[in-house]
């Protein structure tokens, strides 16, 4: 789940960059159409691939189309919002996640995980509104920011559901199930704008972040968030997302970005409060 944080930086900040490059719909669907196809070849290639892994297809629509949700939102919102400013909102992400997993589940938490919980919520708040206790009091929120809390909130039910959805298929079988799933329904969808999308006429850095997207970001993070996911509870799971802002802001550092102002930067404290409660938590 550390790595997971980092490449998940990696995909706000890079996909802040060509955000308004490309359709946010189309790039997630051709996402997802390279994800399924490196993990169908490498699972086939490898011997690992078991048509009864696939049984309750269902299944994997549920996920995928949670997952799908998540991609499509977060690039709309990205065209809106700093990249910032929206992984910090991921930080939200684990106390969704409990209280899913509370309502849902009746899996309980201990007091101590939701008071870390709360202490980064009210962190990640700060930075969404600025610093400003006028802003906050108004709820004068941007839609970008809004539109990412929905996105955050598949990204949780996700994360909540696939312990209890994956069978005993491998890892990456169920990585290919969920990134098929995904491009059926997206495809489905939206096909008319997946095709009126000049592939030929994107950039060399909408490609470049396209396969970092697909590798990296997808591939991967499918691996190593269902892998968690199995040895963890999904508080603790999702909790590695506080990391996720400080490496935005060390890429958007690199990157030549603005960052803001030092006021707002002081949501980090109660966030990274948050990350060492629940990184001393056993339970």
């Amino acid at each position: 789940m550390l790595l997971f944080s980092m490449l998940i930086a990696g995909s706000f900040s890079f996909g802040r960059l060509i955000a308004g490059d490309i359709d946010p719909i189309a790039l997630t669907t051709m996402r997802f159409v390279l994800a399924a196809l490196i993990l169908g070849v490498c699972l086939v290639v490898t011997r690992k691939f078991h048509i009864l892994d696939y049984r309750r297809p269902w299944r994997f629509f549920v996920l995928g189309g949670f997952f799908g949700a998540y991609f499509v939102l977060m690039f709309f919102a990205l065209r809106l919002s700093s990249s910032l400013s929206l992984s910090v909102i991921f930080t939200t992400m684990p106390l969704m996640a409990a209280m899913l997993d509370r309502l849902f589940f009746r899996r309980a938490s201990s007091a101590t995980v939701w008071t870390a919980l709360m202490i980064g919520a009210v962190g990640a708040c700060w930075v969404v509104f600025d610093g400003s206790w006028t802003a906050l009091t108004t709820l004068s929120i941007g839609l970008g920011e809004i539109l990412f809390f929905a996105a955050t909130f598949s990204h949780a039910t996700y994360a909540v559901l696939i312990p209890r959805m994956r069978l005993d298929e491998e890892i990456f079988a169920t990585g290919f199930g969920v990134a098929l799933s995904a491009t059926v329904i997206l495809m489905v969808i939206f096909w008319s704008r997946v095709a009126e999308t000049d592939w030929t006429g994107l950039s060399l850095q909408v490609w470049s972040t396209l396969i970092y997207l697909v590798v990296m970001a997808t591939v991967l993070t499918l691996g190593l968030i269902t892998f968690a996911a199995s040895k963890l509870p999904s508080a603790k799971v999702t909790a590695y997302t506080y990391l996720t802002p400080f490496w935005v802001l060390l890429l958007d550092s690199i990157l030549g970005q603005e960052l803001p102002a030092l006021i707002v930067l002081f949501g980090g404290i109660p966030i990274s409060l948050a990350l060492m409660v629940l990184f001393l938590e056993k339970s």
